[in-house]
């Protein structure tokens, strides 16, 4: 994933993948889309992400899916 957007530091809870210069795990993200939250209550709740970081993870999110579908077919 480009830097810009995620960081995987050891350094930085233990390793835990987290929206690049912040300390929020990127599973927040998705925890709170899972629990019916809007992208901005998690922007919101979260000032140190920025929306386009958001929405390039999950729009690499979904391309991750979308070649793995294809790849099973």
């Amino acid at each position: 994933m480009p830097n810009s957007i995620v960081n995987k530091d050891p350094e930085i809870l233990g390793g835990t993948p987290v929206f690049a210069g912040t300390r929020v795990p990127v599973r927040i993200l998705f925890e709170h889309l899972e629990a019916g939250d809007s992208l901005d209550d998690f922007l919101d709740s979260f000032p140190t992400v920025t929306r386009v970081q958001a929405t390039q993870l999950l729009e690499l999110a979904m391309k991750q899916i979308t070649e793995s579908d294809e790849a099973a077919a």
